[in-house]
C-alpha cells in the first residue's frame, strides 16, 4: 500500500501566523487520522528574505501548537536537484530562455489591455533564431527560462471544493527558473513532492491557478499528476469579514503565545475553524480522530479572536496545575490554581489574584463599617478549610439580618476589593485569618 504523505511547506520569510498554522493543523490532522506522515519543508530559496531565526521559530511554533513531524528538509539544500530537472525539461524543449525585461514586460501587458485582451506572455522568445539569442547574450543579457504549458486544461477532484478546472491557455507561461539560475518555489515545490512521493497537498485556496500549472509540470517530467490529491482551503477573513492578510503581524503564533493563548485552544479553534463543528477543548488525537475532508466548507471562515478566546477560557477551567505551574506566580500552589481557574481567560491574569491572596488589599467602606465589625467579631478560628465561608455567613446571616447581595458583596469588597471573582469559599483558605482581619479592619475603618 501506498504511504500517505503530506507536507506543510512554510517560506522561513517571517513568523509564523494563523493562516499558516490554519493550513499546517490540518496537514497535521489528516497525516495521522490516514496512519501517514508529515513533512516540514522549508521553502527557503528567497535568500534574500529567508533568515535562520525565522526558520527556527516555525519548528519552535509547530511544537508549541503540539504539531509533529517525520523530518525537515530545506530546498536551499537541494539546488543540484532542481538543476537536473531542469535539464531534462530543457531538452524536451519545455523550458525555454527569455530576455524581456520587465519593462518590456510590462509594456506589453498595457498594450494587451489596451486592446481589452488577457495579458499573457505572448511566447515571443520561442521565436527567436538561435542568431538572435546569440546576440542577446553577448550584449550581456542573461536568459530567465520559462515552462511552455499545454493547450487545454488540467482539471482534478478537490478534497475540499470538488471539481476544480484550470484553463492553462488563459496563464503565462511560468518563470521557473531566474536568470541568476536560481529555481522557483513554483518549481521547486514539483521536484520535492515527486521526490518525497507526496500523495497528499492541503493548502490554501490561492494556490487553485498554481495547482493547475504544477499538474502540467509534474507531467511534463514524467510523472502521474493524479497521483497527489489536492485539498485546498478558503483563505481566513478576520473577524468583520476583510483580509485577515493585512492582521497578520497581530496574529503571529509567537504574539499569540506571548499574549497567553493556549496551544490546545488555538490547535482546537484552527482544526474546528471553517467546519460546522463546536469550538471546543480537544487533544490533538481527539481531533485528528474526527478529521474529515467533508466537514470543511467551501465559504471562507471567519478568524475572530473573541471566539479564540472564549475557547482558550474553557480549556483553562480544565486545566491541570501541572499544564501552567511555570507560568504561575512563585508560591501559587495547586490549590490556589484550582480556586481562580475558572474565572481566568489568561494564565496571566492569575497574577492578579495571588496579589489578592499573599498582598495588601485595602479598602475603606465607612458606610459598611458596623457590618465588618460584626463579621470581624464572628470570624472563626483557624484552621480553616473551605466549609469555614458557609460557617462564618451563616453566623452572620443570623446575627444581621442580611442576605443575598447585602450580606456577601460588602465581603468580598473588603476581602478582594473586586466586585467579582472567584469563589470565597475557596479563597478564604487562602487568604489566611491574619489578612482577613487586617483587611476587614482597615475596611471598617
Amino acid at each position: 500500500m501506498t504511504t500517505i504523505r503530506a507536507r506543510f511547506a512554510p517560506s522561513p520569510t517571517g513568523w509564523l501566523h494563523v493562516g499558516n498554522a490554519y493550513i499546517a493543523v490540518a496537514n497535521a490532522l489528516f497525516a495521522r487520522h490516514a496512519g501517514g506522515e508529515l513533512l516540514l519543508r522549508l521553502d527557503d530559496t528567497d535568500t534574500e528574505r529567508s533568515r535562520e531565526e525565522y526558520a527556527r521559530g516555525i519548528e519552535e511554533d509547530l511544537a508549541w501548537l503540539g504539531i509533529a513531524w517525520t523530518r525537515t528538509f530545506r530546498q536551499s539544500d537541494r539546488l543540484a536537484s532542481y538543476a537536473v530537472a531542469a535539464d531534462r525539461l530543457r531538452a524536451s524543449g519545455r523550458l525555454y530562455p527569455c530576455f524581456e525585461s520587465e519593462e518590456e514586460l510590462a509594456a506589453k501587458r498595457d498594450a494587451q489591455r489596451r486592446r481589452h485582451m488577457a495579458p499573457v506572455y505572448d511566447r515571443a522568445a520561442l521565436a527567436m533564431t538561435p542568431e538572435q539569442r546569440g546576440r542577446a547574450e553577448a550584449s550581456g543579457r542573461k536568459p530567465y527560462w520559462r515552462f511552455k504549458l499545454s493547450s487545454g486544461e488540467q482539471a482534478w477532484d478537490d478534497l475540499v471544493l470538488g471539481k476544480r478546472r484550470v484553463k492553462l491557455t488563459a496563464i503565462s507561461d511560468p518563470v521557473l527558473v531566474r536568470a541568476d539560475g536560481s529555481p522557483l518555489y513554483t518549481f521547486t515545490s514539483v521536484v520535492d513532492d515527486i521526490a518525497e512521493g507526496i500523495t497528499h497537498i492541503i493548502r490554501g485556496e490561492d494556490h487553485i491557478t498554481n495547482s493547475g500549472v504544477q499538474r502540467d509540470i509534474i507531467t511534463a517530467l514524467g510523472a502521474d499528476p493524479d497521483a497527489i490529491r489536492l485539498g485546498h482551503r478558503p483563505l481566513l477573513l478576520d473577524e468583520e469579514g476583510g483580509k485577515l492578510s493585512k492582521r497578520l503581524e497581530s496574529l503571529s503564533l509567537r504574539r499569540l503565545r506571548a499574549d497567553g493563548i493556549e496551544p490546545s485552544a488555538l490547535l482546537a479553534y484552527l482544526a474546528r475553524l471553517g467546519t460546522p463543528d463546536a469550538f471546543e477543548p480537544a487533544s490533538f488525537e481527539m481531533l485528528a480522530a474526527s478529521f474529515d475532508f467533508a466537514h470543511m466548507s467551501a465559504a471562507a471562515p471567519r478568524f475572530d479572536p473573541a471566539q479564540l478566546l472564549a475557547l482558550n477560557r474553557r480549556v483553562l477551567h480544565t486545566a491541570p496545575y501541572e499544564a501552567v505551574s511555570a507560568r504561575l506566580p512563585a508560591g501559587a500552589d495547586a490549590r490556589f490554581w484550582t480556586a481562580v481557574r475558572g474565572n481566568l481567560d489568561l494564565v496571566s491574569e492569575a497574577r492578579h489574584w495571588w496579589e489578592v491572596v499573599a498582598g495588601e488589599v485595602r479598602v475603606a467602606l465607612p458606610e459598611e463599617a458596623a457590618f465588618l465589625r460584626q463579621a470581624l467579631a464572628l470570624l472563626p478560628e483557624e484552621p480553616w478549610d473551605e466549609s469555614v465561608w458557609e460557617r462564618w455567613t451563616t453566623a452572620l446571616r443570623e446575627v444581621s439580618g442580611r442576605k443575598a447581595r447585602a450580606l456577601f458583596h460588602p465581603l468580598r469588597l473588603a476581602l478582594t476589593g473586586e466586585e467579582k471573582g472567584p469563589e470565597l469559599r475557596a479563597l478564604l483558605p487562602l487568604i489566611g485569618r491574619a489578612r482577613v482581619v487586617r483587611r476587614l479592619e482597615a475596611a471598617a475603618g
